[in-house]
């Protein structure tokens, strides 16, 4: 059928029928054929299989063309170099099998005594990889794979593994892991949540707690103690919010006894889960720890009742790629008239920000997209993992606007006391390596951002997967239209489907188009009621008819087994058996979740003897419940349960039946429960296998996307999903010209809607072909550039804070572990700085001593201790101190021992002892070697009045505190105090400094000047004289204390 001439044929259309398939591939020789015989035609075609010849043909030539550039990439002779380990490994795994398990627990205690010897790592790496396999295979089940051998290998070079979905990269961590935590100084395991870490501290600790390694794991509401026993362990599992936020409280803690962290060394080796998503995507998010409330709160409901007012387009302008609004001058009068003030901007009454931050939360924050309402708060979603974060607010003023807009009750703002980004915390790391499905497309900027490769790691079996073209559909009805149809053909079949979303709307949506259908299925996203059964939807998402809505599968951390993951299902019939005889409560749906749905999923045969063993718990609960008195709640009932299931997997089912003899008189639940479970499982096990077998005869999972991502990484992590293991499965992207992607990067859609417009009247057929997935594909890399950009941008500025971070956080872990003695030293070095300041301040070394401002000197130098010197200088003239220093310019020699300028007041006799003597001898040496002063004919007078005026600054405190009576504990209490929080307060007041830099330095790019130079020679002089009025506030702090210290208290209090 013959269209009207336009572009050459480089697009199809398809027109469906619901008895075939919509994911078979457009014909090939008639794709071909058509677009060469007739380059200005458009032709409309059904769909129908390539024939079997013209298939395999393609199929083999693709797969020749795969092996020869797998063969001649520099992944593929790495990875080759890597299997001289294997051999190595394999080679020693007989030897290893062969001893008992109290011979391979003594192995970690000689691996530790033959590094003491002076071998490496690398010496024993082999070994000790053998014998984590050995371990693995005794306690947990499993051996590890030649591939995961790699893996380990990958690890402890630092680098990164990427290993596909299912490859178990779990496992693979415990090599590496174990390795490193054989020198003693801590591993940390990082993982994306709590659950992923507690999950993986019980499930691999077992490996390292066998081989006699101690293993941590923190995790959110942990005391201190808890977490500093946690740290001090030979490896810990945690999640990269709580070692951020650790590493930053530690740089706040009062006290050496309120550190939790390894100091002074609490970074040695990290192995990072789902390394991409915590450095690339959460890299555009800094940790931050707030305080000081300001009283700002009541400006942001009347700012979000002036943003109703304006109107896009007219009042205001927005950019949606980096979420900026622009007030128009129209839009400006009109909010200057409503909240009667003539200047947004006026500095007395700033109403600008809250006007923006208020027209932001209107535009780009959206209910159950960005964030959902729950208990009166605005809680912030995840958009990476679809998770709730509840700790986590926006800042600068942008969660107000959202409490706002949403009628909620307003936290007020906060200022910023620490910060850090994530690439900052993990750069600490003298060793870090990360492992994940999908890094190799952001290799580049592992490379420049942390110099870590990323390696491929073959898959143990091939991958088998189909990746089906891209369907564009020209508007999301049809798209969403589509997604229905391709979900109710594929449930028709039997095989399981996984449907990506990227939000909690767009999920509720087409969950609303299943029920429509009468499709059972279960949604995964933030809402409580469906989050809290997370682990159970996924465990069931394999399942033959299974479909599962997700907002997003990064980081869930739970495989989909195909046929159900019988673990967990054992697990399902054990609650569903024995909670109702635990516990008379019902479970609240805020908290445990919704139940899912189990319709049209085949029911679990469980033997006979699993039938009675349950049966005869369920009796022994009821009777447990009620002849003991014990009134579970509905969550101690499921606690127990977990914790009997744990003791299965620690067991055997000897081990446990020997348990049940011994405790039969005294009614053993937990034991009974444990037995129960491991009999339940064995039925499950046998179930999950003959209907995975069933559903991979289908075709496997399929996964359908139905919006592209900003990165294409983000898409292979939900292509992931299906063909884990070798298991077959295919995924479908559908995206419609109207997702948020095309409008937030001004893709010119319009196009794409006249084209389809012009073929056919009807909108929801898809359009397929290399031209439209080319332009996609573009579109993507496009933003995958553009974001690159932003996080490029965030580490350079964030590296000028990086090394003035690093400065404060030494300084102030020095303060806090060293001793006594090394807290003095710090404050007669601060005295020393500060009298150099106030000379280089008002001399000049080229010129008279009678040209210089002696008068200002002498003035700025009794100011800092106040009374205390003004006694001693009192009557002092400059003209006086000029005569001293034109007599000692004249003297030909000096005494070091007890120096004084002429005719000017003597220092206390302070110096006394060897450590005093030696500490006022190093500041002579550091004054007369100091080169940053300019060198001229009366340098020489310069550094005598330095040394002269810092010998009787600091005699001057030492005598005021020996005056003072109290003892030297409490002393040095008060020193350190004093230095912790005058630094504290002044690094608080440079972040917002900082801050407020990095938001004005781009307004200078106008100025054709560039913006990060700019960041760079402002911060610096930002920080030196932070630095500066440190020890200024410090010393003056001090002397004002020990004159009255009774009421100085406020030091304290304040």
């Amino acid at each position: 059928m013959a269209l009207s001439p336009a572009l050459p044929n480089t697009f199809s259309t398809t027109k469906r029928f619901h008895q075939r398939p919509a994911f078979l591939p457009t014909n090939p020789i008639s794709n071909f054929s058509s677009y060469c015989s007739s380059s200005s035609s458009w032709s409309l075609r059904y769909r129908y299989s390539p024939k079997p010849t013209v298939a395999s043909l393609k199929e083999n030539l693709g797969r020749l063309k795969k092996n020869w550039s797998d063969f001649t990439s520099l992944n593929y002779w790495v990875v080759r170099d890597y299997y001289h380990l294997v051999s190595a490994v394999n080679a020693l795994e007989p030897q290893i099998q062969r001893l008992s398990d109290e011979q391979l627990t003594a192995k970690t205690e000689e691996f530790r005594r033959r590094l003491r010897q002076g071998e490496t790592l690398a010496d024993i790496q082999a070994e000790a990889f053998a014998v984590v396999r050995e371990a693995a295979r005794r306690k947990l089940g499993m051996r590890h794979f030649d591939v995961q051998i790699v893996g380990g290998a990958v690890l402890h070079d630092g680098s990164i593994a990427e290993m596909k979905t299912g490859e178990g990269k779990t496992l693979v961590s415990t090599l590496a892991a174990y390795l490193n935590a054989l020198t003693g100084e801590g591993v940390h395991v990082v993982t994306v949540n709590d659950y992923l870490a507690q999950r993986d501290a019980e499930w691999m600790g077992r490996v390292h707690r066998f081989l006699g390694l101690s293993v941590g794991l923190i995790q959110r509401g942990m005391k201190s103690e808890e977490r500093r026993s946690n740290y001090n362990c030979d490896i810990t599992y945690t999640n990269n919010s709580e070692l951020g936020f650790d590493y930053l409280r530690d740089n706040l803690a009062g006290n050496n006894g309120q550190l939790v962290m390894r100091w002074p060394k609490p970074f040695h080796f990290a192995i990072v889960d789902e390394v991409d998503s915590v450095l690339i995507d959460e890299g555009r998010n800094p940790l931050l720890i707030s305080g000081e409330a300001s009283k700002d709160a009541a400006r942001y409901p009347v700012a979000a009742k002036v943003a109703d007012l304006l109107i896009q387009g007219l009042h205001y302008n927005v950019e949606l790629k980096d979420n900026s609004v622009e007030l128009t001058e129209e839009g400006i009068a009109l909010a200057e008239m409503a909240l009667e003030t003539n200047d947004l901007w006026d500095e007395n009454d700033p109403w600008a920000r809250f006007v923006m931050n208020a027209l932001k939360a209107k535009e780009f924050y959206r209910q159950d997209v960005q964030y959902i309402v729950r208990n009166g708060k605005a809680l912030i979603i995840n958009e990476l993992t679809g998770r709730v974060e509840e700790k986590r607010r926006w800042s600068e003023g942008i969660h107000q606007a959202v409490e706002a807009k949403e009628g909620l009750k307003i936290q007020a703002d906060s200022v910023v006391v620490a910060q850090i980004t994530y690439q900052s915390l993990f750069k600490l790391y003298p060793k870090l390596s990360g492992m994940t499905g999908t890094a190799k497309t952001e290799e580049k900027e592992f490379l420049k951002m942390f110099q870590m490769p990323v390696i491929e790691v073959p898959t143990n079996l091939p991958n088998i997967r189909k990746d089906l073209p891209i369907q564009a559909f020209a508007t999301a009805r049809g798209k969403w239209e589509n997604v229905r149809e391709e979900v109710e053909y594929m449930f028709r079949q039997g095989r399981p489907v996984l449907v990506g979303t990227t939000s909690v709307e767009n999920s509720e949506y087409l969950s609303d188009l299943l029920k429509e259908r009468k499709i059972p299925h279960n949604v995964l996203n933030a809402r409580p009621k469906y989050a809290a059964r997370e682990a159970e939807i996924v465990a069931q998402a394999g399942r033959k008819y299974a479909i599962t809505i997700s907002t997003n599968m990064a980081g869930r951390g739970t495989d989909i087994i195909l046929g159900g993951n019988p673990k967990m299902l054992a697990k399902e019939v054990i609650e569903d058996s024995l909670l109702s005889f635990l516990t008379q409560e019902a479970p609240n749906v805020e908290i445990d979740g919704d139940p899912i749905s189990q319709k049209s999923l085949s029911k679990i045969k469980i033997g006979p003897s699993s039938l009675a063993l349950l049966a005869k718990t369920a009796l022994l609960a009821k009777y447990v419940s009620k002849s003991e008195g014990k009134g579970w709640t509905y969550e101690e009932a499921k606690t127990m349960i977990s914790e009997s299931i744990e003791m299965s997997q620690s067991m055997s089912m000897q081990d446990l039946e020997n348990l049940l003899a011994e405790q039969s008189d005294m009614y053993p639940l937990g034991p009974t429960i444990a037995y129960a479970y491991l009999l339940v499982l064995k039925d499950c096990e046998a179930h999950c296998y003959n209907e995975g077998s069933e559903v991979k005869r289908l075709g496997g999972l399929h996964v359908i996307g139905t919006s592209l991502h900003e990165s294409r990484r983000i898409d292979n992590q939900l292509r992931g999903r299906a063909g884990r293991q070798g298991d077959p499965g295919s995924t479908r992207f559908m995206v419609s010209l109207q997702d948020e992607m095309f409008q937030k990067f001004n893709f010119d859609t319009e196009w794409a809607v006249r084209l389809i417009s012009k073929i056919t009247n009807d909108e929801d057929i898809p359009i397929e072909g290399n031209a439209i997935v080319k332009q996609l594909l573009a579109l993507q890399i496009n933003a995958e550039k553009y974001f690159f950009g932003i996080r490029k941008s965030l580490v350079e500025f964030d590296e000028v804070l990086e090394v003035q971070r690093k400065h404060v956080y030494d300084l102030r872990q020095l303060i806090l572990t060293d001793d006594s003695e090394s807290c003095s030293h710090h404050i007669f070095q601060y005295m020393q700085a500060v009298v150099d300041e106030i000379v280089f301040g008002n001399v000049d070394t080229l010129k008279h001593p009678s040209s210089w401002n002696l008068g200002k000197l002498l003035h700025e130098f009794i100011g800092l201790a106040g009374k205390i010197l003004n006694d001693s200088f009192a009557g002092l003239t400059k003209e006086a101190l000029l005569d001293s220093l034109e007599k000692q310019h004249e003297l030909s020699s000096i005494e070091i021992d007890s120096f004084s300028l002429p005719n000017m007041p003597m220092p206390p006799n302070a110096f006394r002892g060897i450590r005093r003597k030696s500490s006022s001898l190093k500041r002579w040496l550091a004054i007369f070697t100091d080169d940053s002063m300019k060198n001229g004919r009366y340098k020489g007078i310069t550094n005598l009045l330095r040394k002269y005026l810092g010998d009787f600054l600091i005699a001057s405190y030492l005598d005021v505190v020996q005056e003072s009576g109290y003892d030297d504990a409490y002393i040095k209490e008060i020193e350190r105090a004093v230095l912790l929080k005058t630094l504290d307060c002044f690094w608080r007041d440079h972040l917002v400094n900082m801050n407020r830099l990095s938001s004005a330095v781009n307004v200078r790019s106008f100025g054709h000047r560039n913006p990060l130079e700019e960041y760079k020679i402002d911060g610096c002089r930002f920080f030196i004289s932070m630095l500066s009025a440190t020890r200024r506030l410090t010393v003056e702090s001090l002397f004002r204390y020990w004159s009255s210290p009774m009421e100085s208290e406020e030091l304290f209090l304040s």
